[in-house]
Formats: structure tokens, C-alpha cells, sequence
């Protein structure tokens, strides 16, 4: 049998530990203001950094709002926090919690995924360390919870119940189990991150994305959010379109007053269906697909009254939502092809420094920012002032500005004019 090469890859990795439960057992979920309070108490004893996780029902819940928190410090072991179920007022109730957290770091994976959960329930970290976006500074492929404790810690997580109802009460006792360990070795891997970063002389990078996340105002939501509706690009009439947003919004209502997740209300799907073929009597609506199941029968007066409102609008919506930035970048050759030439050249550039670098061209810049600078684009003396003051409106930050204005500068550069010899 031949051995493998220790220089061809082809060695086999080591298979992980598998972390099948916290080395504590899995604690009590505490679910009423006294409960709750303890927990706060427990944190306060213990020293140093909070790994903090939330678990919210996406998929389920109309809401955004965390149904279960996660929360561990050396010296105190984990918390499980049920905020919904207190019967106070939420921010009343979780008072001496966020008092706590306000005492140090956070820890968290995909910090933008939970701050905004938190943030309803009055808890802003004082600093923040984000292993998944560490991870991508650091240049791993492969960013995910699972894989990163196991290349890092060589441990090995359960399979979880991220996309689980986590609404439902009781909450089975496996599904708790994975929620503790999802902060069982967080701190340990903040470690690990942050000694590939320091190794890399990337820490500097890292602290100024994680206070740009940490501060940043949350984005303007799409004003006509309808137009996301899933098979809307197949509607081309606008009375077609008045139907779709119409039933968007008469769903939209119900989901929000029910707390359910639109889709599970009425699909995508059946509110093209139905504003393409725009029936006007409950026989006709039962008929359609998705509609003539029992609970869409009792509802059928609201969509058909959806649909007359649509009927009745005197100016019916046509093409698409009124563009706040560049158009797709594949129209621009044809409609300003300058700016098409620009945008491949910064895309080349910060593609090879993005190599260079080891960090996805993402998180050197935004796509949009990229693309509104080339569309927008006017010849200036001092290119790379320009870019740079561009830049810094855009929000980049300091390390971003440092790698990417020579190359935006050099991609903005018209080329010589070509001899005439």
C-alpha cells in the first residue's frame, strides 16, 4: 500500500471530536422575570467576553424576533433566556440582562443575522468580535459554524435545528441541547480567528469591520417590496402588476397580524397564478391551484376583493421600481459603454488584489459601491482623491480605502491615446 505524500494534500484531515452535548449538561431555559433575572446574576459572576447566540423562526414567524438566547462566560457557564414568554414588558424583563452584556465584548457568529433580534430586546453590545466575518478577513473558504470549530478546534458539532420552528413551546429537549452548544466553543474560537488574523496582519482590518457593524444604521427597506414577489418578472401587463401587489399586501396584512411568515399564508407562486389569470367570482378563484384547499376557501372574499382593487386603480404600476442606482450591469455596454469599460477594469483589479490579499472581493468593497463609482464616473485632475472621497461617503472603511484606491485609481485612468506611428 503506498503512503501518501505529505506534499500532495492528499493526506486525510483527522476526523473531528464529535461534541455531542455541553461539557455542563444543557441548563434550564428561564422564562419568567425572576428567572431571567438569576441568569443575569450568574453572567455577572463570571469574567470576561459573552459568546451570544438567538435563535428566531424565519420561515415560520412574520417577525424577526429571537425566540430563545444563548449566552456563555468563562467563569459562569451558559444561559438559555426564553424572551417571549416572560407575560412582561420585554424590555422591562430583559433590564438586568442587557445590563449585563453592556459590561463586555460580544461574541457572536454572523453578528448582523442577531444584532437586530437583540437590539429589540434593549441589548446593544459595548464591542463586538464576529467569528464568521474573521474568518472570511482570514481567508477561509469554507465560513459556516460547523466547519470552522471543526478545522480550528477539531471538533465536531451535531447536525442542528437552525431552520426550526423555534416559536414552539415546549422546545424539545434536543433542540435545546443544540442551542447550548452552539455557544459552547465560541470564545475558543474567537481565539483561533483572531490568531490567524494577527498572524496575517489582519487584526487592524478586523476591528474596524467589526465597530462599522456594530454601528451601522440599519438599511432603508425597499419601498415596493411587493416587486420581490417570487415569479413577478413573468407579469408584464399592469393591471397584471396592480393584482400582484394588491394580494402582496393583503397577505403581507394577515402575516403581520397573525405573526406567520407570508408564504405560508398564500405562496409566491399562487398570487401570480392567480393576478395572471384574475378571476372575479369565489368558483372561479377555488379553482385555481393552492386556492381550493380548505383554508384558502374561507379566505377567498379577501383575495377576491384584493383583485377588484386592483380592477378599480387608475394608474396601474408598469416595468419595474424606479432605479436609485446603476442599471444591471449587463445593459450597460450598450447604454454607456465607458462606464462598462471602467467596471471591468476595477472588477480585474480588485479580483487580483483580492487574491493577493486572501479576502473575498466583497469585503474589500461592496459590488454596489463598485458599480456606482463607475457608472457615475466625471474626469477629475486628482483621480485618487476623487475615488478616495468617494469612497469614504460610501462608508468604507480606513483599511478598505488603503488597498482599494490604487487599484480603483489605476482602473479609472484613462488609457493614452494610441500612436500614430
Amino acid at each position: 500500500m503506498t503512503e501518501p505524500d505529505e506534499t500532495s494534500g492528499d493526506i486525510p484531515e483527522p476526523e473531528p471530536t464529535p461534541l455531542l452535548a455541553p461539557a455542563d449538561g444543557v441548563p434550564p431555559v428561564a422564562s419568567y422575570p425572576s428567572e431571567i433575572a438569576r441568569a443575569a446574576e450568574q453572567l455577572a459572576g463570571g469574567t470576561g467576553a459573552f459568546a451570544v447566540d438567538a435563535e428566531r423562526a424565519s420561515g415560520f414567524r412574520y417577525s424577526n424576533r429571537a425566540y430563545l438566547l444563548q449566552i456563555r462566560r468563562a467563569g459562569a457557564g451558559t444561559v438559555l433566556i426564553d424572551p417571549v414568554n416572560h407575560g412582561g414588558d420585554p424590555l422591562q424583563v430583559m433590564a438586568p440582562l442587557a445590563e449585563v452584556l453592556s459590561t463586555d465584548e460580544w461574541v457572536l457568529h454572523a453578528a448582523d443575522q442577531d444584532l437586530p433580534c437583540l437590539a429589540e430586546l434593549g441589548m446593544t453590545p459595548p464591542s463586538l468580535y464576529d467569528t464568521e466575518l474573521g474568518a472570511r478577513l482570514a481567508g477561509f473558504d469554507r465560513v459556516n459554524l460547523a466547519e470552522m470549530v471543526r478545522r480550528l478546534l477539531g471538533l465536531g458539532l451535531v447536525k442542528g435545528h437552525g431552520a426550526a420552528d423555534w416559536s414552539k413551546r415546549p422546545l424539545p429537549a434536543d433542540w435545546l441541547n443544540y442551542a447550548a452548544l452552539d455557544v459552547e466553543v465560541l470564545l475558543e474560537l474567537r481565539a483561533a480567528v483572531a490568531a490567524a488574523l494577527d498572524e496575517q496582519g489582519k487584526s487592524d482590518w478586523a476591528a474596524q469591520e467589526f465597530e462599522f457593524l456594530r454601528t451601522v444604521e440599519p438599511t432603508v427597506t425597499r419601498r415596493d417590496r411587493w416587486r420581490r414577489t417570487s415569479g413577478i418578472h413573468k407579469v408584464r401587463d399592469p393591471r397584471a402588476l396592480a393584482a400582484v401587489r394588491e394580494l402582496w399586501i393583503a397577505r403581507d396584512q394577515i402575516a403581520q397580524r397573525r405573526d406567520i411568515a407570508p408564504g405560508r399564508i398564500l405562496p409566491d407562486a399562487a398570487i401570480v397564478n392567480a393576478a395572471t389569470v384574475d378571476p372575479d367570482t369565489v368558483e372561479k378563484i377555488v379553482a385555481l391551484p393552492v386556492f381550493g384547499g380548505s383554508r384558502q376557501r374561507r379566505s377567498a372574499q379577501v383575495w377576491l376583493d384584493a383583485l377588484a382593487r386592483a380592477r378599480q386603480d387608475p394608474n396601474p404600476p408598469t416595468g419595474s421600481e424606479p432605479l436609485t442606482g446603476p442599471p444591471p450591469p449587463a445593459r450597460w455596454a450598450r447604454r454607456k459603454p465607458e462606464a462598462a469599460e471602467r467596471l471591468e477594469a476595477a472588477r480585474s483589479g480588485l479580483s487580483e488584489l483580492s487574491q493577493k490579499v486572501s479576502v473575498p472581493t466583497e469585503n474589500l468593497l461592496t459590488p454596489d459601491t463598485v458599480r456606482r463609482l463607475c457608472w457615475d464616473w466625471q474626469p477629475v485632475e486628482n483621480i485618487e482623491a476623487a475615488v478616495d472621497d468617494f469612497l469614504a461617503h460610501a462608508r468604507a472603511r480606513p483599511w478598505q480605502r488603503e488597498l482599494t484606491v490604487p487599484v480603483l485609481t489605476e482602473a479609472l485612468t484613462p488609457s493614452p491615446p494610441a500612436s500614430s506611428d
